[in-house]
């Protein structure tokens, strides 16, 4: 049996070898040297073109169970990403040199593996695409006429995402605008005309991000950084995101001066997005700037906000919860294409479209983690999102069924973690 794989980066890689540990002849196709690109610096498969962090190791943290749950399901590129660790405390941090030497050694002393030098220009079957968030304009064409032409989705505007019970609801409202929808669809936090102007002059003055020129975009009219906002001029905001109109505030029956607004992500209301907040702040200013929103000051954030090139598929619209083209379930999708944010993120789906890809080749059918384990509330995210407001999203806790049961918050992680190790160990043993 023979499958075709097509990007070289962490998901392809991870695919790879996945398919080849289960006896598949694996074609790797990287289009670099050939095709170059703006981020890479070099033609070796799997290099770290940001960051050099795989993120926390620790189990209490959303990415360290992750990275649990790969090296139990077999990963390679945590293997290979352990024996290139530099300090880096609590993070897995590499030599990225180093780690992707060990990555291309491994991929390509594979007896099952051969990698081509070359670009992909239509989808193969049975195959995994994973070509990133720089995918050919040739292969994003195929993937589009593929899939549809609002499949894909080629820069990220993104908006925080924060814990609802790290909020101080005691200074927020439930309200929809007009009461529209269920009438509370909405948490709202409102600001007099004092706390409003000096949001606003904060915002003026916070350090910006800037990222590598690949990472430039223009901005769109309709999805604006906030501080660019607030730069044209200081009631932009309260006739944008932060209108309060329709929403007058229980306390005194009359609209605040100023309303922001956050939104709920998931079924079970563990997370919430500030509704028009995409931003390019450095992190420690957003937690500033947006801690001065009311409710906000002890806020956790499940994900910073962003806005940066980013190309990635409209998942819970135009892919089958194993991450298939819906017309052909031996043709996966992989990595930041898939709409997943991070390395390990991206390998871990790598990791899962092999291991399904050779099921399928098999006559067995896709397999799915528990949405108790941090991969499966992933996956479940990129199922059951919704497709109007759908944003790259990377590990977190809120992505995981809550507990059946209350418990006090110092144990809540703790416990968070033995059900997902149980569940995943019960899950891989009834394959």
């Amino acid at each position: 049996m023979m499958a075709t794989v097509v990007g070289g980066g962490l998901a392809g890689c991870e695919a790879a070898w996945a398919l080849a540990e289960r006896g598949i002849d694996v074609t790797l196709y990287e289009m670099r040297p050939r095709v170059k690109t703006p981020a890479h610096q070099t033609d070796r498969l799997a290099e770290l073109v940001c960051s050099n962090t795989f993120k926390s190791v620790e189990l209490e943290n959303a990415h360290g169970l992750l990275k649990w749950e790969l090296r139990f399901l077999g990963s390679l590129l945590l293997d290979c990403a352990d024996a290139a660790r530099v300090p880096g405390g609590s993070a897995l941090a590499v030599d990225r040199t180093v780690f992707a030497r060990a990555v291309e050694e491994r991929v390509l002393s594979h007896p099952r593996i051969s990698v081509v030098r070359e670009e992909v220009t239509h989808i193969p079957a049975p195959g995994v695409i994973a070509t990133g968030p720089l995918t050919s304009d040739a292969l994003a064409s195929a993937i589009a006429e593929r899939l549809g032409t609002n499949a894909l989705a080629f820069y990220d505007a993104i908006a925080p995402i924060v814990s609802a019970e790290s909020l101080d609801h005691a200074r927020l409202y439930r309200m929809s605008r007009y009461g529209k929808g269920n009438g509370d669809d909405y948490l709202n936090a409102p600001m007099d005309a004092d706390g409003y102007g000096a949001f606003i002059d904060a915002l003026g003055q916070a350090d910006q991000f800037t990222a590598h020129e690949f990472d430039q975009v223009p901005y769109f009219e309709g999805c604006l950084p906030i501080e660019e906002m607030a730069r044209r001029g200081r009631e932009t905001l309260r006739f944008g995101p932060l209108k309060p109109v329709g929403l007058p505030d229980p306390a005194t029956g009359r609209e605040p001066f100023a309303v922001v607004q956050l939104r709920r992500e998931d079924a079970a209301g563990q997370m919430w997005n500030l509704v028009g907040f995409q931003t390019r702040l450095r992190i420690p200013e957003q937690r500033r700037v947006f801690g001065m929103i009311p409710g906000l000051a002890q806020a956790e954030y499940f994900r910073f906000g962003s806005i940066h090139r980013n190309s990635y598929l409209q998942s819970p619209a135009v892919l089958n919860p194993a991450l298939t083209v819906k017309d052909d379930d031996r043709v996966f999708f992989a990595g930041q294409l898939t709409g997943v944010e991070g390395y390990t993120e991206s390998l871990g789906t790598g990791l899962l479209a092999g291991i399904n890809l050779a099921r399928r080749l098999d006559g067995k059918p896709a397999v799915l983690p528990p949405t108790t384990t941090m991969v499966g509330g992933l996956y479940r995210y990129l199922r059951d999102a919704d497709p109007g407001h759908f944003q790259p999203m990377n590990a977190n806790f809120g992505l995981v069924d809550p507990l059946p049961h209350r418990v006090k918050k110092a144990d809540k992680r703790a416990q968070l973690v033995a059900r997902a190790q149980a569940d995943l160990a019960a899950w891989k043993a009834s394959w």
